[in-house]
């Protein structure tokens, strides 16, 4: 497995991590991502550690708590060869501090997901929604504490605006805080909105981009096409009314060049998607998931290869889409874009 320094951090993180929000199944968002046990995790686990996927991601809301606890049964044992990451924020419970990034709320939820875990420290520690109540001055303040009382190694934050993970970036910069070595996003061939603002944030403040349903939501499977909607029992069907909006017509041309591609390779579909995801700028690392042992070897197979030149490009093509303002208009004056300046990191 490729292993990738995260950030500017001397923290380094295989290529790919696992994602546990298949693990527990409980209400009926996560049921229809999936509904691994502790024993079915067990496994999944041991067959990502066999292919060096030792990196696991998780969240205090998937299955509400259960995902977490089903991961820290199935790496028992195994502490001392994974990395945890996991993200807090979004509500808990239905207490009035049972969400955001408050001092009161980072700490019990640190301290909760600890107990789930059943582990003495979280490796990455991410914020998994932007908190537009509380002082990024609080929120940092908390941060530090929690990596100074050993509970936390890293911080980052997920599904940040670019004004406000630069502003949190400057606050560390300016009170000595920890900052976000990483960016949990969303990021995809069907959704190329994170190349607009928070790509050039990244490269240039050294946040490694940790990515989220890298296959669109679970649309870039190769399973869906002109005239072959989504099945029943699958994520595209069953949660079909949420996630991000999108193009049907511009997803076909998408599968299109990616089935070209897989004919050319030999390799699959999410293979193929997945391995253009490596090869963008500031990624760090790609989050897999999966509900069998089948799916999980299918995705590892997207790294030890690359594609070349010409199928980036073709796939760069099939996936254009209009940039919003103002990526529209600085796009029209290449001459004043940086090439090949010193960025941090």
């Amino acid at each position: 497995m490729e292993v990738r320094r995260l950030g500017a951090s001397g923290l380094r993180v295989p290529a790919l991590s696992f994602g546990t929000a298949t693990f527990g199944g409980a209400g009926d968002f996560f049921k229809a991502w999936g509904s691994t046990d502790s024993a079915g995790a067990a496994r999944l686990v041991d067959i990502c550690l066999d292919h060096g996927v030792a990196m696991f991601d998780s969240a205090d809301v998937y299955s509400d708590g259960l995902a977490e606890e089903i991961l820290g049964h199935a790496i028992a044992g195994k502490r001392n060869r994974v990395l945890i990451s996991t993200k807090v924020t979004f509500p808990t419970g239905e207490g009035a501090n049972d969400f955001g990034s408050s001092r009161v709320h980072l700490i019990e939820a640190v301290d909760a997901a600890l107990r789930r875990l059943a582990v003495d420290h979280i490796d990455l520690l991410q914020l998994h929604g932007q908190d537009y109540n509380t002082p990024v001055e609080e929120t940092l303040a908390t941060l530090d504490q929690l990596v100074r009382d050993g509970k936390v190694r890293y911080v980052g934050a997920s599904n940040f605006s670019g004004w406000h993970l630069m502003k949190s970036l400057a606050v560390a910069d300016r009170y000595g805080y920890p900052r976000h070595v990483a960016h949990q996003v969303y990021y995809s061939l069907l959704n190329r909105d994170y190349e607009w603002d928070l790509l050039d944030l990244g490269r240039d403040q050294g946040v490694g981009a940790v990515v989220w349903s890298p296959l669109g939501w679970g649309k870039l499977t190769g399973k869906i096409r002109r005239r072959q909607p989504a099945k029943p029992g699958t994520r595209a069907h069953d949660i079909a009314g949420t996630g991000p909006h999108f193009d049907e017509e511009r997803l076909f041309r998408i599968v299109d060049a990616l089935e070209r591609i897989a004919q050319e390779t030999g390799k699959t579909i999410p293979q193929i998607a997945l391995n253009w995801l490596l090869q963008r700028d500031t990624v760090a690392n790609v989050i897999i998931g999966a509900r069998n042992e089948e799916q999980l070897i299918e995705n590892v197979g997207a790294v030890g290869w690359r594609l070349n030149e010409a199928q980036i490009a073709a796939l760069d093509a099939a996936s254009d889409q209009p940039p919003v303002y103002p990526a529209w208009h600085q796009r029209g004056f290449p001459m004043l874009h940086e090439s090949g300046g010193a960025s941090r990191g």
